[in-house]
């Protein structure tokens, strides 16, 4: 049985590494090809079908908030939830699991671009064996040292995790984009205290139990301005 599908869209960041730019604006508001980040997200989740998106912030939270006012849709609600201090990848979800009841969920960072089809990837989860708590998005990169890496057996499940390590095994990079449903929030609970983050806390401790969907699409991490204008210029040749 399909459920409806409610997204979290992680926008709390400092966006350190981007700076200048980001001295005065949240990087999910710097813009790519004219279109604003963050919104470029709200139109695919929207065509995703997803009825409800929820957006942490922090960095600069009130730009964010005033963003999410103008952006107007008769199909996806859109709210923010202000974290005083931030809780992490893993400790915002947790925060949040209430929101999740009934759904399926996707968690997402706003600072990554793709022109991927999603829908492909939420009928990859739907479709995943049993025993299999998370689908992961996967992408080719061409600077595995700065990603996190994976390695999956024959049937695309992911057997070792490298977050980040010189020389690592592969190119094949998560693309912390996750698909899951309430049996993996009751697994993160039965972690106990201290789960902040979802690279270290959550991935490691679920090898052998995560699914990943591969997308050849372009898919970029918005961390620098280098890798800015690099999404600027494939961007605007893709569309």
């Amino acid at each position: 049985m399909n459920r409806p599908l409610r997204a979290l869209v992680l926008a709390a960041g400092l966006g350190t590494r981007l700076r200048p730019i980001t001295i005065k604006k949240p990087k999910c508001l710097v813009k790519i090809c004219g279109q604003v980040l963050l919104e470029r997200w709200l139109y695919q989740l929207e065509n995703l079908g997803c009825k409800d998106i929820l957006i942490n912030t922090h960095y600069l939270s009130d730009q964010v908030k005033s963003f999410t006012k103008t952006w107007t849709s008769e199909h996806t609600k859109v709210v923010t939830c202000y974290e005083k201090e931030l809780l992490g990848t893993a400790g915002t979800l947790i925060r949040n699991q209430s929101f999740f009841r009934g759904y399926t969920g996707l968690l997402l960072h706003g600072d990554n671009v793709t022109s991927c089809d999603l829908k492909e990837l939420i009928k990859a989860h739907i479709n995943r064996p049993s025993y299999c708590l998370l689908t992961m998005l996967t992408f080719k990169t061409s600077k595995p040292s700065s990603c996190g890496i994976v390695e999956t057996d024959i049937n695309g499940i992911v057997k070792s995790f490298h977050e980040k390590v010189p020389n690592p095994p592969s190119d094949i990079a998560n693309g912390a984009i996750y698909v899951f449903d309430e049996n993996l929030l009751e697994w993160i609970n039965e972690l106990g205290n201290g789960v902040t983050d979802f690279s270290k806390h959550v991935l490691p401790n679920l090898i052998g139990r995560i699914q990943t969907w591969h997308t050849s699409d372009p898919f970029m991490d918005i961390g620098t301005p280098h890798s800015l204008k690099e999404a600027q210029k494939l961007f605007e040749i893709i569309g």
